[in-house]
């Protein structure tokens, strides 16, 4: 008799490959414990739904390049984000639709072909991971949640959990008008504020941040996107008795996906950034527009689009809606999904 486990072999980890749930680890920002989660959290959703899990179930975030995974009970996975090479014992996978892994089946990601930085991997059920602080999710700079608190090693084992599904998995690929559209060059849409002109920027300054094209730099991280841009002008010579440059202001709270001037440079802030500093912050990410800064690579370009609070609001309950709008169609029977040929 030959128990078959829940279990995953790491046999090959990838560059920076880590449990995250979502929406992180929520409530603790004001004592400086930051949220983790998916960097994008609209992929990491969708991979979660095609499986038939909730969107708070653990999966992988996998940056660059992808691990080489060894399962040992089948199961049903799924695929979504930046499209990494991909292959279940050695034929191809299809991303954004729910496939059947069978036991002793080895999958294997290589480098991102393409546009994007992250994948995202869901099994049926989800990952098995130790809560803590309420959420499963890695900080890898704090040594807390996921996998021991860490990106995965060679060596791993991963349990997966045996119940927990809400629905059946999607029994048809996402819909190609449904899927995040990635790119090289980008606009994110943004809510004006807090620090603007005429106290801290000057209009020129504004205007610039509206109109240049930055780009990604190479030093960019799950705490923060670097960007490279036009040197702002400045309206003051310092920061007063913040301090010398005219970036400084006392510590105030940040927000994840907040535009932050440490000095000249400017840095979208992650969801393992920090929770609040002595920088000023012209501009913040809305929400919906938030699983962009997960995509955004090196060498890539983006601009700033300004947006009104009313209009955030509705592009968040639009793609909420488009989220849920799939589940009907889950209650159909679903057909046994299978990598493509």
């Amino acid at each position: 008799f030959h128990p078959v486990l829940p279990t995953i072999d790491v046999v090959e980890p990838g560059a920076l490959s880590t449990l995250q749930d979502y929406p992180g680890r929520v409530g603790y920002w004001h004592v400086g414990v930051p949220p983790s989660g998916p960097m994008d959290d609209l992929s990491f959703r969708w991979a979660n739904r095609l499986v038939g899990n909730g969107d708070e179930a653990a999966a992988l975030e996998l940056t660059m390049t992808g691990p080489a995974l060894q399962f040992h009970k089948e199961t049903v996975i799924a695929l979504t984000g930046a499209k990494m090479e991909a292959s279940l014992d050695g034929k191809p996978v299809p991303f954004w639709e729910a496939v059947k892994v069978p036991a002793g089946a080895m999958l294997e990601l290589g480098a991102i072909s393409g546009a994007g930085q992250r994948t995202y991997l869901a099994v049926r059920h989800g990952f098995e991971a130790a809560e803590f602080l309420g959420s499963t999710a890695t900080f890898t700079l704090g040594g807390f949640g996921g996998h021991a608190g860490r990106a995965l090693k060679a060596g791993d084992v991963l349990h997966m959990k045996e119940g927990g599904a809400v629905r059946p998995p999607m029994n048809a690929p996402l819909a190609e008008s449904l899927r995040p559209e990635l790119a090289r060059e980008w606009e994110v849409g943004v809510l004006y504020g807090p620090h603007g002109a005429p106290d801290f920027f000057d209009e020129d300054d504004i205007a610039a941040l509206f109109t240049a094209a930055y780009e990604v730099h190479f030093n960019s991280a799950r705490t923060g996107v670097r960007l490279i841009g036009p040197k702002p002008k400045w309206a003051r010579p310092d920061g007063g008795e913040a301090g010398l440059h005219p970036s400084n202001i006392h510590d105030n709270a940040y927000a994840v996906g907040t535009l932050d001037f440490t000095g000249d440079m400017p840095i979208l802030l992650g969801p393992d950034g920090p929770s609040l500093g002595g920088f000023v912050c012209p501009v913040t990410v809305a929400e919906a527009e938030r699983w962009k800064l997960g995509q955004l690579k090196p060498g890539d370009k983006l601009r700033f689009v300004p947006v009104a609070y009313e209009d955030a609001r509705r592009m968040r309950e639009a793609q909420t809606t488009a989220l849920a709008a799939e589940a009907p169609s889950l209650r159909d029977a679903p057909r046994a999904a299978s990598p493509a040929r």
